[in-house]
């Protein structure tokens, strides 16, 4: 029986008519900050922190129930896609199994 699950969500987010990193920062962080005060994740600007038209967030939760694990990974995908200003060209959902619990009943 698995101990528990991680589970990780990667989004890529365009913005092309965005010029600067300052506008573009003024319509991905309030959506970071958004997601992360209202589900129970950890969220992170990754990548594309010195592009203007680009940047790829990152979402990762920890529970030992797969299907909320899938689920809230699901609700902020749908979060990011909806509340910016941008368009999201891809995106990945990874669920990796923690420990098998070798424990027996004595």
């Amino acid at each position: 029986m698995a101990l528990g699950y991680v589970g990780v969500l990667t989004v890529r987010v365009e913005m092309p008519w965005v010029s600067n990193l300052k506008e573009k920062r003024a319509l991905v962080r309030p959506v970071v900050e958004r997601l992360k005060a209202r589900y129970p994740l950890t969220v992170a600007r990754l990548d594309g922190l010195d592009a203007h038209d680009w940047e790829i967030i990152g979402v990762a939760t920890l529970s030992n129930d797969y299907v909320w694990v899938e689920e809230t990974l699901r609700m902020a995908a749908d979060y990011i896609a909806r509340e910016g200003e941008y368009r999201v060209v891809w995106e990945t959902t990874e669920i990796t199994v923690l420990g098998e619990d070798d424990e027996q009943d004595e």
